[in-house]
């Protein structure tokens, strides 16, 4: 089990580099004004989301849900893993919404400014402390 644990752990760390990362990306891409750069950043936006990002969070995913089947009935009566599980779902929503906004750029269709994705970025870190948070010290 431990194996299992320390693999959801690097697939958890990949998946929030890749989180923080594409929303940086999508930063200096809203600022671009050259063709080349603009195209530049829709290939490494690609490859973080479905080469990264995506594999990374299944992997979390799956890895988790392994876990959580070791001792279900206990974990699914604990508060603090019931709020990780909800976090961890919006934070999913969030990785799709990135995925969304991947595409809007793909298609030359972005409508929002570097500030907008500059506070995007930041969503993933309230998520991080407070997942971690919870899986550590087990409030409830």
């Amino acid at each position: 089990m431990l194996w299992v644990k320390a693999f959801h752990i690097i697939a958890m760390v990949c998946w929030f580099a890749g989180l923080f990362y594409l929303p940086r990306l999508f930063v200096y891409h809203a600022q671009a004004v050259d063709q080349p750069s603009i195209e530049r950043f829709k290939v490494m936006e690609r490859r973080l989301y479905y080469g990264i990002m995506t594999p990374a969070a299944i992997i979390t995913i799956l890895l988790g849900a392994w876990l959580l089947s070791y001792n279900l009935p206990y974990y699914l009566a604990s508060l603090w893993l019931q709020t990780k599980l909800a976090l961890v779902g919006i934070l999913f929503l969030y990785h799709l919404y990135c995925g969304k906004l991947k595409n809007d750029f793909k298609q030359d269709q972005n409508t929002y400014s570097h500030r907008f994705y500059r506070w995007l970025n930041e969503i993933p870190t309230v998520f991080l402390i407070v997942i971690v948070i919870l899986t550590v010290v087990k409030p409830h």
